[in-house]
């Protein structure tokens, strides 16, 4: 009777273990875990264009400040503010009566002198054929051909007096000396104006071309130099408006500034942009892009394929011997659209992981599928190790 409990409890220790042998026979025979499908790209070389986006502001290609140059009322406005005005065209009339009397006097003053101007010619003549009659002194002689010369620079004076009014005359008539846009007049019919005073009555701006100053520091300019030697660049550039809206028709460069700004570091560049609809307004901010060069054979790789380390540093996985996952420490330069142009870390012909980040781990092996051939995954569009987002620009 004793013996029936321990004769079932072996029976039970018996069922158990040959159950746990048969799991851990069931365990050791289970195929081993698939690597990790990525999605990745061959590394190439192809040509980068150096290009630098740079703030501007628009001004006018011409600018004319409309002043009197001479005293008195404004009779007239002969313009309609905000219209379009052609060089010479009558823009105020001042009050000209004085100005006619001016030149009236002037004219009749001319108008003596070259009367006494022919008298003194006649007696001067006259008295040179008497002298080789001998009628009269040598003395006479000369004093009647002085009075020639005196009365001949007479009438140049009384000329140049008339010419002078003239032009006051004409200046009573202030015109457009270029053609462009007119601004609104700060004077009105009645008001006194004065030569040269301070104040100008409206300004001109020539609209087309419009000109864009772009700011650089002086360090930009020093890296772009070294990143044209030995390429060949262009003076285009395009314009993107306050709203992001790109500016159909392209600009040229023009200029740089011969002198570094000392408050700022800064070199001024200045560009012309043709502006036949009138678009652009003096004063808006742009950005200029600019197509310095072509940088041939660079290395361009996908952003999503570029991580940083908690330090900053730009890393990247790529498939290397054995189909296993390789971290490589890249050098990146710049952002050329939704690319990085590395100059160190990668060379042609890696296969470059841009999908399945999250699957992949250095050193562990992968099964590499060309990028976009496999649906994604939840999380593979955040890149692994990480803290960087591909807008991030490359650190310095």
């Amino acid at each position: 009777m004793t013996f029936k409990p321990l004769v079932l409890l072996a029976a039970l220790s018996a069922a158990l273990l040959i159950a746990g042998c048969q799991k851990s026979s069931d365990a050791t025979n289970k195929p081993a875990p698939k690597p990790p499908e990525v999605g990745v790209v061959t590394v190439s070389a192809q040509d980068a264009p150096l290009e630098l986006e740079l703030p501007g502001r628009l001004s006018a290609g011409q600018v004319a400040e409309i002043r009197p140059q001479v005293s008195g009322i404004v009779q007239r406005r002969l313009f309609t503010e905000g219209s379009l005005v052609k060089a010479g065209q009558p823009l105020y009339q001042i009050d000209a009566a004085s100005f006619e009397a001016e030149r009236a006097r002037a004219a009749a003053a001319l108008q003596k002198a070259e009367a006494q101007a022919a008298n003194a010619k006649a007696r001067a003549a006259r008295d040179a054929e008497l002298l080789q009659s001998g009628i009269v002194t040598r003395q006479a002689g000369d004093d009647s051909a002085a009075a020639l010369r005196q009365a001949e620079a007479e009438v140049a004076v009384a000329r140049a007096n008339l010419d002078a009014a003239r032009v006051q005359l004409a200046r009573t008539r202030i015109e457009a000396p270029i053609s462009g846009r007119v601004d609104l007049s700060t004077v009105t019919p009645g008001a006194l104006v004065t030569a040269n005073q301070t104040q100008a009555l409206t300004t001109v701006q020539q609209l087309d071309p419009m000109q864009v100053d772009i700011v650089q520091s002086s360090a930009e300019l020093l890296a772009l130099r070294r990143q044209l030697e030995g390429r060949s660049g262009s003076n285009q550039l395009q314009i993107v408006l306050e709203d992001g809206t790109v500016y159909p028709l392209p600009g040229q460069l023009q200029v740089s500034g011969v002198a570094v700004d000392r408050g700022t570091g800064a070199v001024t560049l200045r560009a012309s942009v043709p502006n036949p609809k009138g678009q652009l307004l003096p004063g808006m901010v742009v950005t200029a892009k600019l197509l310095a060069g072509i940088d041939a054979g660079a290395i361009l790789v996908p952003q999503q394929g570029v991580s940083r380390s908690p330090t900053g540093e730009a890393t990247a996985l790529v498939v290397g011997a054995d189909n296993k996952a390789e971290r490589r420490r890249l050098k990146l330069e710049r952002a050329v659209g939704n690319q990085w142009l590395v100059t160190a870390g990668l060379k042609v012909g890696d296969k470059l992981i841009v999908e399945g980040l999250q699957r992949a781990r250095p050193n562990q092996p992968v099964t590499p599928v060309p990028a976009g051939s496999t649906p994604k995954k939840k999380g593979d569009a955040k890149p692994a190790g990480g803290a960087a987002s591909a807008a991030s620009a490359p650190k310095a």
